[in-house]
């Protein structure tokens, strides 16, 4: 076996990596090629900061490439992340990592492109977790890239281009089309996945134009929506930028240093004299995220669907049963105190599906209940809309939904982020252990690891698709189901509209 570093000739110059050695869950072992660090466009710094991304310029010799690139994540906003995704400084911020089990140009095996997630505002595609080894160990070439993130990414900025965010992964995506070949990936098997804000990126890309034919399948786990008008996105920055005192456009915002644009897109205004906090549950207010511009991203997911955008890609699409449900835990008892109905009422749930989403939390008090209606609310009411959509579109040949409700031991939820470790199939690594328990079921990961590897492999899931009757894959006990899901979501969403 060789020790020789790996070497693979990109369109703008050679790289050479490591092989890494790998031991699944059986003992048996595999190793892969391991490149970090790859740009995929040039530092959107100095002169190129709130600008388009422009493709990398070619380099001479061979590019040590194992190291992570910089993150767009400087700091990370939560002191202890479910998943553990890194900061790393720098400016060579725009870089994928790419992991393959056979870097040679005529393996012709199938790619998984790993968008992370973090609300648009933190994440980091350094993570761990998002190496790949089990994907590497079956037969799949992986890459996670990064982007900017946050006012850099998805700022309003007058006379620079919008949704810079989102331009960031279509060059990526190109990249990947023009030299995944080289690292043994072939570009016509490219399946794009996400989780939380990375799973609204890959439902965006899904059903963006301009996306199209960049990729073979769809994962989207937890798919979070919440459109940003191009006019409100103006507002917010003009007030930003008041409030700074400086001017809203390129030359004015590009005065500020980084730690003060970071600084300023954390200013929240707390709730006015009267307002009640929950009353903005089913509410749009996560203002640095794409933008429907008209342009590049045209129209809201729902009504790119129905206008049958991305109607022939293969999806597969789902949620954990308690997403958020603890996100107000933490909330003055006053907040949520009294009938779990009358709570339910304050933040917009319609009153005849009241006692449906208190069926779904036996036993919840007004603070479980207020929870659950955020996890409706963010997540997911948009999983039963969209696979709803496409069923009755006649992509149902095409869509799958899954609902994931094993209960971790450690909080007694199946909470945000929980799949994760599953479908990656790393239930051994010490963060995953921390928030699955060491009890947490392999069997269960064997089958949503195995669900994702059909779709990527065959672009396709063993399961009854999600058409008539709803059908869903339930992850949970027992380990792996299939029954009618999502019904509820479905109705709760077009309530709400």
């Amino acid at each position: 076996m060789s020790t020789v570093a790996p070497v693979v000739w990109t369109s703008a110059g050679a790289v050479s990596g490591a092989w890494r050695e790998h031991r699944s869950v059986d003992g048996s072992a595999s190793r892969a090629a391991i490149f970090l660090g790859i740009p995929y466009a040039e530092p959107p710094v100095g002169e190129r900061r709130f600008l388009a991304p422009v493709p990398r310029a070619p380099w001479d010799g061979v590019r040590t490439a194992t190291l992570h690139g910089a993150t767009p994540q400087r700091r990370s906003p939560w002191p202890d992340p479910f998943i553990p995704e890194p900061s790393v400084p720098g400016d060579d911020m725009l870089t994928l990592d790419v992991g393959t089990p056979d870097p040679s140009p005529d393996a012709g095996l199938p790619v998984l492109v790993y968008i992370h997630g973090g609300g648009f505002v933190a994440g980091s595609h350094a993570s761990p977790w998002y190496g790949g080894q089990a994907f590497h160990r079956d037969g799949v070439v992986t890459v996670a890239p990064s982007y900017r993130l946050g006012f850099d990414g998805f700022g309003w900025i007058d006379g620079a281009p919008l949704n810079r965010g989102v331009l960031d992964w279509l060059v990526a995506l190109a990249w990947v089309q023009e030299n995944i070949r080289a690292f043994g990936g072939d570009p016509a098997k490219v399946t794009i996945a996400g989780q939380s804000a990375g799973g609204a990126a890959v439902m965006r890309l899904l059903t963006m134009p301009a996306a199209q034919g960049l990729f073979r399948a769809v994962l989207a786990l937890s798919p979070a929506d919440a459109p940003v008008r191009a006019d409100k996105a103006r507002e917010v920055t003009v007030a930003g930028a008041a409030r700074l005192g400086v001017a809203p456009d390129l030359e004015g915002l590009r005065t500020l240093s980084e730690a003060q644009i970071l600084d300023a897109q954390s200013h929240e205004e707390p709730p006015g004299e009267g307002e009640d906090p929950l009353a903005g549950t089913f509410g749009d207010d996560l203002v640095l995220s794409p933008v429907i511009d008209g342009d590049l991203v045209p129209t809201g997911i729902a009504e790119a669907i129905e206008a049958g955008v991305g109607e022939g890609v293969p999806l597969l699409v789902g949620a954990t049963a308690h997403e958020f449900d603890l996100s107000l835990a933490s909330a003055p008892p006053e907040l949520t105190a009294g009938d779990p109905r009358e709570v339910l009422a304050r933040q917009g749930v319609p009153e005849e599906l009241r006692d449906e989403l208190l069926a779904g939390v036996p036993g919840a008090d007004g603070t479980r209940a207020a929870g659950q209606a955020v996890t409706q609310a963010v997540f997911r009411r948009h999983v039963g809309r969209w696979a709803g959509l496409r069923a009755r579109g006649g992509a149902s040949p095409r869509t799958w939904a899954y609902d994931f409700r094993w209960t971790s031991p450690v909080d007694g939820i199946a909470g945000h982020c929980l799949d994760v470790p599953f479908g990656f199939d790393i239930l051994r690594d010490p963060t995953a252990l921390r928030r699955t328990g060491p009890d947490a079921p392999q069997a269960l990961a064997d089958a949503v690891h195995g669900d994702w590897l059909a779709l990527i492999r065959d672009g396709r899931v063993d399961a009854p698709v999600h058409a008539e009757g709803r059908s869903t894959i339930v992850y949970g006990d027992p380990l792996r189901d299939v029954r009618a899901g999502y019904a509820f979501e479905e109705r709760l969403a077009i309530a709400t509209e």
